[in-house]
């Protein structure tokens, strides 16, 4: 396989990877509660993505920046979600 479409495939994967959060998000605001979700884990990963974003941002592979990007926006999705529904509505 060339490195192009090694880098091609990545790079897919890097966008395709974050959006298994929208299904996630979803499932909250369907059933109103995000109570099975542990806020310690949610909010753990969310630091990690952030302290891991500015390595992102400053390297040069493309796939590993936009994964940082896309990943950073969903997930925070994700945190603003559970913490709206963590008591229901």
């Amino acid at each position: 396989m060339s490195n192009e479409i090694i880098k091609t495939v990545g790079l897919v994967a890097a966008v395709a990877l974050p959006l298994w959060n929208i299904p996630l998000i979803l499932k909250v605001i369907k059933r109103r509660s995000s109570r099975d979700f542990s806020l310690a884990w949610v909010l753990g990963v969310w630091v990690c993505i952030i302290l891991m974003f500015p390595s992102g941002l400053m390297s040069e592979d493309i796939v590993w920046r936009t994964f940082n990007i896309v990943n950073l926006v969903l997930f925070t999705s994700v945190v603003i979600t559970v913490l709206k529904y963590r008591n229901g509505i």
